[in-house]
C-alpha cells in the first residue's frame, strides 16, 4: 500500500510534444477516462505550472530545464503516493526528460513517456495560442520547434502522431498504454 492508503500503483504520463500538438486536450481527457474508472489523478498542465510555480522562469535553456525539473519533482511526488500525474509539458530538451525519467526509476516510480508527435506544420495550422503567427510576424522568438530546438524523443513508451485521430481515440491509445502497464 502507497503513502495514501490506496493499493493501486500511480504512475507520471510525461506528454512531450511541440507547441499545439494537443498534449494538454489528450491530457484532460486521459485524466476524464481515469477519474470515471475511479483513480486518483492530477494533470500538471505546462501553462499553469509556469503561472503558479516557475513563475518568473524565462525560456533559456537552462529556465526551461529548471521548469522541468520542477515539475517532474511535483510528479514524482504525487505518483509515489499512487496518484497518476499526467504532465503535458513540452520539455523541449532530452537531458531534461531524462533526469527526470532517472528520478523517477530511482524512487521505484513509474515514468511513462508519450511523445505527441504531430508535426510542426500542423500545430502552425492549429496554433491554439497564436504563437506560430506571433513568431512568423516577429513578435516573439524562441518558439520550440521553430527557431528554438526541440529534442523528439528516441524511444518513447508510446509515439502518438494526431493526424487525422480525435481526442478520444488518441487519450484511448494512451489510457491503452496504462492498462498494458497495470496502471489503469
Amino acid at each position: 500500500m502507497n503513502a495514501a492508503g490506496d493499493d493501486r500503483r500511480g504512475a507520471t504520463v510525461w506528454l512531450t510534444g511541440l507547441p499545439s500538438a494537443g498534449k494538454t486536450t489528450i491530457a484532460r481527457a486521459l485524466a476524464n477516462h481515469l477519474a470515471r474508472d475511479g483513480r486518483r489523478v492530477e494533470v500538471l498542465d505546462g501553462d499553469e505550472i509556469r503561472t503558479f510555480l516557475t513563475a518568473g522562469l524565462g525560456f533559456s535553456r537552462e529556465d526551461r530545464d529548471t521548469n522541468v525539473q520542477r515539475i517532474g519533482y511535483v510528479a514524482e511526488l504525487l505518483a509515489s503516493n499512487g496518484v497518476i500525474a499526467v504532465v503535458p509539458v513540452i520539455a523541449p530538451y532530452a537531458d531534461s526528460r531524462e533526469s527526470v525519467r532517472k528520478r523517477h526509476q530511482a524512487s521505484g516510480t513509474t515514468y511513462l513517456e508519450v511523445h505527441v508527435s504531430t508535426p510542426v506544420e500542423e500545430c502552425s495550422e492549429r496554433d491554439v495560442k497564436g504563437l506560430y503567427a506571433r513568431q512568423a510576424a516577429g513578435e516573439i522568438s524562441g518558439l520550440t520547434g521553430v527557431d528554438d530546438p526541440y529534442e523528439a524523443p528516441e524511444a518513447p513508451d508510446l509515439r502518438l502522431d494526431t493526424r487525422g485521430r480525435g481526442v478520444e481515440e488518441s487519450a484511448g491509445a494512451v489510457h491503452a498504454l496504462l492498462t498494458e502497464r497495470g496502471l489503469a
